[in-house]
């Protein structure tokens, strides 16, 4: 089996795809990539137990069709050392010696018998599907992520809650502290159905969508999901179990409101934080007609820190806390230039959503309060 591609565009898919792969993997099969040709294309596939990702490249030239599993940091090392040129890949089929030969030179390396590959598991023969623009995707991805949880006890809080139906599509992360609602209009499936995708395949996901607007189909069950798009593919074990009633917890009476510039807010809560205390990360916000005091301290080491930014409120006067870092990474999180708080009281949960949002989407973040001692 011999065949011709440019090095460039098959190391850049190799990296794409060796994310997904685990180097303490219990099956050595699984340190390799799968090298698939089929009428003048090569599709390599990377995988670890639970997900699978496979990326497709046209050949320049081809003879024979096959396949092999050579290892992954070899060919990772060795591929990103050559510049942009088309480079040769001789593969003995009975031996599994593979010659790959370059402008001035070749590596030899011994690959392994393709057939102890694992195959992505299969879809049910009753699955729903949907299609949605790569943009919009990781998007959504993107600004949830980060609000997943690490919980072992409740495993359906590590991943993004995926609720489509005929009048959009809701993307829901939170991990009992911090919530992050994302719902778009553009995206509508025949039928209402649901689904969580952990956070290792989201954000492998992520790293793979196109930058350009592309369609992605998404096809699930209750077991899988598949991700198809037109130079990669993903094919990952859902998480089973129920996602919480996310609507519940987002409070729908907040009538006092809080509008100020995200970034100079993000600015001034990093130099604040800095003198938070380290087992708490308690950062106070006191609120006003016209401006947010932004206080911190640490009394074990008899620090503090204020900061005064300008803001229009809309309220009474209030002092509310919060964990500095869970702002901060809400914030960071959120698009936009200007933020609006919706406030009920120093107890209750702050809602964060956009001064603008974009057009068809409904963006809201949530974050729980912490109790000031003062």
């Amino acid at each position: 089996m011999d065949f011709t591609i440019s090095s460039q565009a098959l190391s850049s898919r190799l990296q794409a795809i060796s994310r997904v792969i685990n180097p303490k993997s219990i099956y050595p099969i699984l340190e390799n990539f799968l090298f698939r040709v089929e009428n003048g294309r090569l599709t390599v596939t990377a995988a670890d137990n639970d997900t699978t990702l496979e990326a497709t490249i046209e050949l320049n030239e081809s003879d024979g069709d096959g396949q092999i599993a050579l290892p992954a940091k070899s060919m990772l090392d060795s591929l990103k050392e050559i510049p942009d040129q088309p480079i040769r890949f001789q593969i003995d089929t009975d031996t599994y010696s593979t010659v790959i030969r370059y402008q001035n030179g070749e590596y030899s390396i011994i690959g392994q018998n393709a057939d102890e590959y694992p195959t992505p598991a299969v879809l049910q023969e009753e699955f729903t599907s949907f299609s949605i623009d790569s943009l919009i995707l990781q998007g959504n991805l993107s600004r949830t992520i980060f609000a997943t949880a690490d919980d072992e006890l409740r495993p359906v809080m590590n991943g993004i809650y995926f609720d489509i139906s005929a009048d959009g599509a809701t993307f829901v992360a939170s991990d009992g502290h911090k919530l992050v609602c994302t719902r778009n209009l553009q995206v509508q499936a025949n039928e209402k159905s649901s689904f969580i995708l952990p956070k290792k395949p989201a954000t492998l996901l992520r790293s793979i969508l196109s930058k350009d607007s592309v369609a992605v189909t998404v096809e699930f069950d209750s077991r899988i999901a598949r991700f198809s798009m037109p130079e990669f593919s993903m094919v990952c074990r859902l998480i089973d179990g129920r996602y919480p009633n996310y609507n519940s917890v987002i409070p729908q009476n907040n009538p006092h409101r809080l509008t100020l510039d995200r970034q100079t807010l993000v600015n001034a809560l990093r130099r604040v934080s800095v003198f938070c205390s380290a087992a708490s990360g308690l950062i106070k916000l006191k609120i006003d007609s016209d401006s947010v005091d932004i206080s911190a301290q640490d009394i074990d080491f008899s620090t503090s820190a204020k900061e005064t930014v300008v803001c229009q409120y809309e309220g009474v006067p209030m002092s509310i806390g919060f964990k500095a870092s869970f702002l901060i990474d809400i914030l960071n999180n959120t698009p936009g230039q200007d933020i609006i708080f919706q406030l009920a009281d120093p107890s209750r949960a702050g809602v964060i959503v956009p001064a603008q949002q974009n057009e068809g989407e409904n963006l809201l973040m949530l974050l729980m309060p912490m109790v000031l001692n003062d």
